[in-house]
């Protein structure tokens, strides 16, 4: 074309160009192509009027559903549509790749898009080349949709606004990732940085020209929160000159591109987000539909951040505001708790503990006065539990300081519950009856007695002086709440001076994916183990559950149970210390009622628990064995119920063991001689077998079974029979 001859028409400039034009309106859903642009999509070459439906067959459905997006996003920062597209055949064979560009505008008024656009065929550049590896192919696709489904996962996990900030940190994005990221947060009228990463300049007072910036400073993060419009800054000439009061703030960075994206959830602007460049970003389509992809993660997940953050601040408060503080040291007892809320959402739960003064003094005499020690848990991990737990926990107080018996608190205590649930529209059905699992104890320090009802609870644990610990087996009734008049039978024990009793609620025992049999293991081998004192001890029980090794488990891990965690710890320190090598005595005392035969099993457990160190397995085994046969008898042969004491004293070398079982029927067994198809009379020729020494004693109401076993350490017995009140 020769200088001064008038243009070509449009038309010829793009036939010439193999570019096509076309028109999409969606309000009537019409797409018009010329005949460039119908031949690009693989129909005849000519202009033509196709339906949405029409135009979408000839296209790949991901690359439809990518078109959606883009013009969605150029039309809410008022930019081109650019994307790339497969045509396919009636097959469904990709036929080529082509590149639209388009303006769109939106109608408010009929809620529709208008499009009008080129149509170009894009060359599939040759592999392993810097143009193949820049290009944008269905590998970058891949690639992209990869980045996001994992930066959407690691931002859906993130709990608190340092883990979003460490998620962002950490993202690379596909072909393009920043060297710098900010995060800034809206409060009130005032921009303020909440959070950044970057690798250069450093310096403690970097930060300060950004931190509570007014929404009128002449700064991209500003005008974003102001518009709500993203900012994309290609060179820093482009950040110079748009902003050039806040440019020497960036310019010492040494950046080359930066992108400025509102944080907004549900309409609402939380804030904004910068990443910067070290190299020159031209922020196509593409690559601007990934960054906003991102900004709205973000604004999700931090939305979510501060919602959890304010949520446990609140209900933080609320459960430790209901948890008591243990108050002056007891003479002649020392007590120590710990609460640790591990389970999920609210992170509020039901467990609690307490120590209440008891009216009155020491039953003993003179001394230190009664107190009650509690430990609880309410059915759920919700604000409804959290809050029944704390009427409850008044409702035991005000029972225990009227003066009440433990097993006359607990009944109380299931009627009051009952009562608070059934009495509520939610509960008059039972569909939200809540109960609770429940330890009293009233503890005498003067003399070390225990008084305990058990409620659902499990059983306490005691670690004896010399480091052997026994789960003790108390009687007890069902949780609090369910049967109003339930009855809660009381178990009296002896805390020894150097004896430890462990009280707590299952999250300690199941946390990690235990079982309640592996669980207690595991607590038992710190109990065992630990050389502390009280409150060395209450910590290492807390961090043995939630170390590394505390959550190991064979189970799939939907299985695994996580929970809150109550621990109450009360000792009796011993004449030497907290602690004595070898005590005096070593001691379990466990009653068998006529309807509690299945105690007997327990019995023959505790015992072998009790002589966990015996030298000889052979003795043990026939310890067990006439443990069993005396506790039978008495259910079989009286009507009375039986109380065995277990006893090992002396030192390794010259140890005894003494097992007495009294109850209160005065008849006296006589040893018989029974036949060969007799199925009883056997018990007493046993004992005479087995046992070192025995012998039967009557007592002012009923009579005492008991027999000694000597270690073979000793080689001969003591001198005579020791009685289990001596000293």
């Amino acid at each position: 074309m020769r200088t001064g001859e008038p243009l070509p028409a449009v038309g010829e400039v793009l036939t010439a160009l193999a570019t096509g034009l076309w028109h999409w309106d969606t309000a009537t859903e019409l797409v018009t192509v010329d005949a460039e642009a119908a031949r690009l999509l693989g129909l005849p070459a000519r202009a033509t009027t196709l339906t949405e439906a029409q135009a979408r067959a000839r296209l790949h459905p991901v690359d439809w559903n990518e078109i959606i997006g883009v013009v969605g996003l150029a039309v809410a920062e008022s930019t081109l549509a650019e994307v790339r597209i497969r045509v396919m055949d009636e097959q469904g064979r990709v036929i080529r790749l082509v590149r639209s560009r388009s303006k769109p505008s939106y109608d408010r008024a009929h809620q529709s898009f208008r499009l009008i656009g080129t149509l170009q065929e894009v060359t599939e550049p040759t592999p392993g080349t810097p143009a193949g590896r820049s290009a944008v192919t269905g590998d970058w696709r891949r690639s992209r949709e990869a980045f996001l489904l994992d930066a959407g996962r690691a931002l859906a996990e993130a709990r608190s606004t340092a883990e979003v900030l460490r998620v962002a940190a950490g993202l690379s994005m596909p072909g393009f990732s920043p060297d710098g990221l900010a995060l800034f947060a809206l409060e009130g009228d005032r921009l303020n940085l909440i959070g950044h990463h970057r690798e250069q300049p450093g310096g403690p007072g970097d930060d300060e020209p950004l931190t509570h910036l007014a929404l009128e400073t002449d700064y991209p993060a500003t005008e974003v929160v102001r518009t709500g419009r993203a900012v994309y800054l290609s060179t820093p000439e482009q950040y110079k000159a748009r902003y050039p009061v806040t440019w020497p703030i960036a310019e010492p960075f040494g950046r080359q591109s930066w992108a400025f994206l509102p944080l907004t959830v549900a309409g609402r602007t939380l804030g904004a987000w910068m990443a910067g460049f070290a190299y020159p970003v031209a922020f196509t389509p593409d690559e601007r539909a990934v960054l906003t992809t991102v900004a709205r993660m973000l604004a999700q997940a931090l939305s979510r951040a501060g919602a959890a953050e304010t949520e446990r601040a609140l209900t933080d408060g609320l459960q430790r505001s209901m948890l008591p503080t243990l108050g002056p040291r007891i003479p002649g007892m020392d007590v120590a708790a710990r609460y640790v809320p591990t389970g999920g959402g609210l992170q509020v739960g039901g467990d609690w503990y307490d120590m209440i003064p008891l009216p009155g003094g020491s039953r003993a005499g003179s001394g230190a006065g009664r107190i009650a020690l509690v430990i609880g848990d309410v059915q759920g991990h919700d604000v409804r539990a959290a809050g029944l737990m704390g009427q409850l926990r008044i409702a035991l107080r005000a029972y225990a300081s009227e003066g009440h018996r433990p097993d006359a608190v607990l009944s109380r205590a299931s009627r009051f519950l009952h009562g608070m649930t059934y009495g509520t529209p939610d509960g008059d059905d039972g569909s939200d009856l809540r109960f609770a699992t429940c330890l009293y104890i009233e503890a005498d320090p003067a003399g070390g007695t225990l008084d305990i009802a058990r409620a659902g609870h499990p059983d306490p644990a005691i670690r004896m002086a010399d480091g052997t610990v026994l789960s003790r087996a108390t009687a007890g009734g069902l949780p609090l709440g369910i049967d109003p008049d339930a009855d809660y039978p009381t178990t009296r024990i002896i805390l020894e001076p150097g004896e430890t009793m462990l009280l707590c609620t299952d999250g300690l025992i199941e946390t990690g994916g235990h079982d309640l049999e592996t669980g207690w293991q595991r607590i038992r081998t710190i109990l065992e183990e630990h050389k502390g004192d009280l409150e060395e001890l209450a910590d290492a029980l807390v961090q043995g559950v939630h170390g590394p090794s505390s959550h190991h488990t064979t189970g799939p891990l939907a299985d695994r149970r996580e929970d809150d965690i109550a621990v109450l710890l009360l000792s009796r320190p011993g004449p030497d210390g907290p602690t004595s090598p070898y005590p005096a005595v070593r001691r379990t005392v466990l009653s068998v009622a006529q309807a509690e035969p299945e105690r007997v099993g327990v019995a023959r457990q505790q015992l072998r628990e009790l002589l966990h160190d015996w030298p000889s397995a052979d003795q043990v085994d026939s310890a067990v064995l006439l443990v069993s046969e005396m506790l039978t008898n008495v259910l079989v042969h009286t009507d009375a119920d039986a109380l065995l004491i277990a006893e090992v004293r002396g030192e390794p070398g010259r140890r005894r063991m003494r097992i007495e079982v009294t109850d209160t029927s005065d008849d006296l067994p006589h040893k018989r001689s029974p036949g060969e198809l007799a199925s009883s009379g056997r018990g007493l020729v046993l004992v005479e077998l087995l046992a070192d020494s025995w012998g039967v004693e009557p007592r002012g109401e009923g009579k005492s079974i008991w027999f000694e076993l000597y270690a073979p350490e000793t080689g001969e017995a003591p001198d005579a029979p020791v009685s289990p009140d001596s000293p």
